[in-house]
């Protein structure tokens, strides 16, 4: 057997596998004796099937499945011997009049080839990365919140502002019947409000979607309707008042307290603003962090420029997919997935200059912090390390979950390592801030 390459340009190959007859024809005359020997053929004893009979009957299938086995552990072990970083999958080349009655074959592949490239990290501005902070509106928002889930609903006669209202809304053309409680605060503007304020249980209120709400969100609910009808819905709806409630909200005292975070954990209110701003703040690092990744990603992405062997990669989509597809619709998915690609070299580049393959011991670590940090949030906050094991042995047993956890620490790794070699400017914001600035 003979392996050739040649070079075509930077990023395309052609590599020739010859394979003569010695190379396969010990494997082929084994096979086809044990197959003599187990072979049911009428007429004949079984093993006493004339050898001949028996190439006629099977000789070319069994010739053509071992010369594809070895010509393909023949071109895995050529790929990984010399190196070779391809995109794709070699394509065989068609070959014109190709024969199998002769007893040596020459096979091509085409190879598209990884581009060589330097990573470039940094362009002439800084990337802006966001430390979202909790400021005292939303602190106060918060504690009102909890104070309201803690607290205890009385019922009233009738309808004055903030009170929590139950009733169903009805409207027979847009088929809408749904019951629900709705707190007057969320209700946009003074004009519907009115309509609440002194109705008595039994009272029908007529009312039009179209900005009944502060957030169409929750219209949603109210209605129980789709998503997409929502925003655009204009309609008079009937709300039949069945119940109100005005909300007392708990006592900032030690009772409350103790339920929210555990025995004397927090002792003053000043401990709760404390430990509300907390809490947010490390959930608004995970926003921020993730806005960080996608905002390097979209940097490193424009500062670093490589080509790629486009032809080779837009006929390789176009007859390797579950089904063919035409050239015009190879070139749509190329173009469709050329930015991922080209992500995924840098990344890897990345990940291999810089030594960022995750451990099995990294990985036992991780899922264990994870885990923790779950527990934490149902009251349990010391279990101990032989529990921990055992559950993190159990996730890490599912192949689906390790690679879902292996993800989350490379993206963790990969950001670690764009903090320390990025330049970053710093920008201390709210969340509406950053809502605002990120998402425009």
């Amino acid at each position: 057997m003979n392996i050739s390459k040649e070079q075509l340009d930077e990023l395309n190959a052609v590599v020739t596998v010859d394979i003569t007859k010695d190379d396969y024809s010990d494997k082929v005359n084994k096979i086809l004796s044990d197959y003599r020997k187990s072979a049911n053929i009428p007429g004949f004893r079984k093993g006493h099937v004339p050898m001949g009979l028996v190439k006629k009957q099977y000789g070319k299938a069994v010739l053509v499945d071992e010369v594809n086995k070895l010509l393909q552990d023949a071109l895995n072990k050529y790929l990984t011997e010399e190196k070779l970083d391809v995109l794709g999958n070699p394509l065989p080349k068609e070959q014109e009049n190709f024969d199998w009655d002769t007893d040596n074959y020459s096979f091509e592949f085409e190879l598209g080839l990884a581009p060589k490239f330097d990573v470039k990290l940094n362009g002439k501005k800084a990337i802006t990365h966001y430390k979202i902070v909790a400021n005292d509106e939303m602190i106060d928002n918060q504690i009102k919140t909890i104070q309201k889930q803690y607290g205890k609903l009385i019922s009233k006669d009738s309808v004055e502002k903030d009170d929590l209202v139950a009733g169903s809304f009805v409207n027979e053309e847009k088929e809408i019947e749904n019951t629900s409680t709705i707190s007057l605060d969320k209700i946009k503007g003074k004009k519907n409000l009115d309509k609440f304020i002194g109705a008595k249980v039994g009272d029908v209120i007529t009312l039009k979607t179209k900005g009944l709400f502060n957030d169409d969100h929750d219209l949603i609910s109210a209605l129980k309707i789709e998503h997409d009808d929502a925003h655009d819905l204009d309609v008079e709806v009937t709300f039949t008042i069945s119940e109100i409630n005005t909300q007392e909200l708990a006592d900032l005292d030690q009772e409350l307290f103790d339920k929210l975070y555990g025995p004397e954990v927090v002792k003053t209110v000043s401990d709760l603003k404390v430990k509300i701003k907390e809490d947010a703040e490390r959930q608004f690092e995970q926003q921020s962090e993730q806005q960080l990744l996608n905002a390097i990603t979209e940097n490193v992405l424009e500062n670093t420029v490589f080509d790629l062997p486009i032809e080779f990669l837009q006929k390789w989509i176009r007859v390797t997919g579950e089904k063919p597809l035409t050239e015009d619709e190879a070139k749509d998915e190329y173009e469709k997935s050329e930015k991922g690609l080209r992500y995924q070299l840098i990344e890897g580049k990345i990940i291999s200059d810089n030594n960022l393959q995750v451990t099995f011991e990294e990985l036992q670590d991780f899922a264990k912090d994870l885990i923790k940090g779950q527990m934490a949030q149902f009251g349990q906050n010391s279990p101990e390390d032989k529990e921990l094991e055992g559950i993190a042995a159990r996730i890490l047993s599912n192949q689906d979950e390790v690679k879902r956890i292996s993800e989350q620490l490379m993206s963790k790794k990969l950001l670690n390592y764009y903090k320390e070699n990025a330049k970053l400017k710093i920008k201390e914001v709210s969340f509406d801030e950053f809502i605002k600035e990120v998402y425009k």
